[in-house]
């Protein structure tokens, strides 16, 4: 009998191999400058169209949307259940400047780029910027906080960036929606964004998080008072949780993403028994890690020779000036006066991780509108940006977080300090 082995076999092996070297090779791999997303990326490349054609997988734009909002939603619900702090603006100061300062500055700047360097549309134009913008809770997990007892302020910033920046940049993807759907004049529009994608769908997202969270445990603390729920089933509480608040929140026009970022924080306040909060968060990371392989994969499998030879000069454009001047600069306007060090400015300033909110964003706008060339134009600028920003913050991570915590370490030990980035900064 002759060997006639179909795609789909091969490519279970090849995601099957994949799994057990980066997961046996954890250990060694955690101790390189290299990310697993990075290593997953080389890997879908290589063994994509232009490598071993062995991952022949041709996902259409709807298709990419449902993938990564779902790996969006359950990195952000692990983010929320890492908040470790009280609800107010001195302990949250980091996460104001990031989100009400920084993520705008970003917006507008690749915005006035794409305007006036690529003649785009100005609605088009801060479509891009919304698009690209937020970074990301998936692919940034190296510099996250790792659990809830990590006070660092520099990991507790940039988590809680990441879990609200790709919430919050939806009213500017809506305001390029706009743009595309009802023109330029946007006098015919403008108060009803602002009414409803700027105003309603915020406090509508930050109230049903709030409500069906808190029902949730209500709900689970009742009924396990006459029988507990089983061991093995207990954590997909966290994907029902996720599951509810995102539809819920959806059926009345609010911001899905972040009522499921706040429906965690206020789901592990809410829980008496510390272990199912650790438990819930471990259990959210391991389906986030497994969807990172399959999200990432296929944007390897994705890349065209062709486009992105074609356009190359403007995705580097935007990319380089993205991750090189535009979230640098931009991070250490927003940081003037909060009496950082200037290690934590720089590396707020360099940790602008992009990746599957981005692709989310893009899809997203592909089944509202966004068509054609421009279409094409505005993709393929989103995929050079992230492959880029994988590459450079894949090799870069491990060893700037290694200087970052010897200087942290350093410090505790000169002067005695039990957490110095919180009490300093």
């Amino acid at each position: 009998m002759g060997l006639d082995l179909d795609i789909y076999i091969i490519d279970l092996f090849v995601i099957g191999f994949l799994l057990l070297f980066v997961t046996l090779g954890s250990g060694w791999i955690a101790k390189l400058p290299l990310s697993f997303a990075l290593i997953y990326l080389v890997v879908g490349i290589t063994l994509g169209p232009y490598g071993f054609n062995i991952v022949q997988l041709r996902p259409d734009a709807n298709f990419l949307e449902r993938l990564t909002e779902f790996v969006v939603l359950v990195s952000l619900y692990s983010c929320g259940l890492k908040m470790n702090r009280q609800l107010n603006f001195w302990a949250w100061r980091s996460t104001v400047r990031l989100i009400g300062f920084l993520m705008p500055i970003t917006i507008f700047a690749i915005a006035a780029v794409a305007h006036w360097g690529l003649k785009m549309e100005w609605g088009i134009a801060i479509l891009l910027g919304a698009i690209l913008a937020p970074t990301d809770p998936v692919l940034a997990s190296e510099v996250q906080l790792a659990d809830t007892d990590d006070k660092d302020e520099l990991r507790f910033g940039l988590t809680s960036e990441g879990g609200l920046n790709d919430a919050l940049a939806f009213p500017f993807v809506y305001f390029g929606i706009h743009w595309l759907e009802k023109g330029n004049n946007w006098q015919d529009w403008f108060k009803e964004w602002v009414a409803v994608d700027l105003i309603w769908a915020v406090v509508a997202g930050i109230g049903m998080g709030i409500i069906v969270a808190k029902s949730v445990v209500w709900l689970q603390q009742k009924l396990e008072k006459y029988t507990p729920v089983d061991d093995l089933m207990a954590d997909f509480i966290a994907i029902a949780t996720i599951l509810l608040t995102y539809s819920l929140t959806e059926v009345v026009y609010g911001y899905g993403f972040l009522a499921v970022f706040v429906a965690a924080i206020a789901a592990q306040r809410q829980y008496t028994d510390e272990e199912k909060h650790h438990s819930q968060l471990e259990f959210t990371e391991r389906i986030e890690k497994l969807m990172e392989v399959a999200t990432i994969l296929i944007l390897g499998s994705l890349l065209r020779v062709q486009a992105i030879w074609q356009y190359l000069s403007v995705g580097l454009l935007i990319g380089g000036l993205l991750l090189f001047v535009i979230r640098p600069v931009g991070a250490w306007i927003s940081t003037i006066g909060g009496h950082y060090k200037p290690i934590t400015r720089l590396l707020f300033g360099w940790f602008g991780v992009r990746g599957v909110g981005s692709i989310y964003y893009l899809c997203y706008a592909f089944g509202h509108g966004l068509k054609g060339s421009l279409g094409e134009q505005v993709a393929w600028i989103t995929y050079i940006t992230i492959v880029l920003s994988v590459i450079l913050h894949g090799i870069s991570t491990t060893p700037l977080m290694n200087r970052y915590e010897k200087l942290i370490t350093s410090r505790r030990r000169k002067f005695g300090q039990s957490a110095p980035e919180v009490e300093e900064a």
